[in-house]
């Protein structure tokens, strides 16, 4: 809590509606009632966002997961290569 208003709503419902909306890419206000109100959700969600603690959390997974070597850092690198259709290379030549 920052010291105003009402005590904060418990960070796992909070958080676990963060990742639900996340998870299905439904709308803010889709947010199902379980979670608390939508609007709770997102304030708490975008706080996180401009301080950094989403950014600090995701670190500290990685850095334990790494730990334990639960982290593969191999690259793989597609050469496929995608070429435009014959008629979509450019803009009509004059008298055609």
């Amino acid at each position: 809590m920052d010291g105003r208003g009402r005590p904060w709503r418990d960070h796992r419902q909070v958080v676990n509606g963060v990742l639900w909306r996340l998870r299905t890419g439904a709308p803010w206000r889709d947010l199902p009632d379980r979670f608390g109100p939508w609007q709770t959700v997102y304030e708490r969600f975008a706080r996180w966002e401009a301080d950094g603690t989403w950014a600090r959390l995701l670190e500290h997974v990685q850095v334990r997961d790494d730990a334990v070597g639960r982290v593969e850092w191999t690259v793989s690198v597609d050469s496929t290569i995608n070429r435009a259709h014959q008629h979509a290379v450019g803009a009509r030549k004059k008298g055609m």
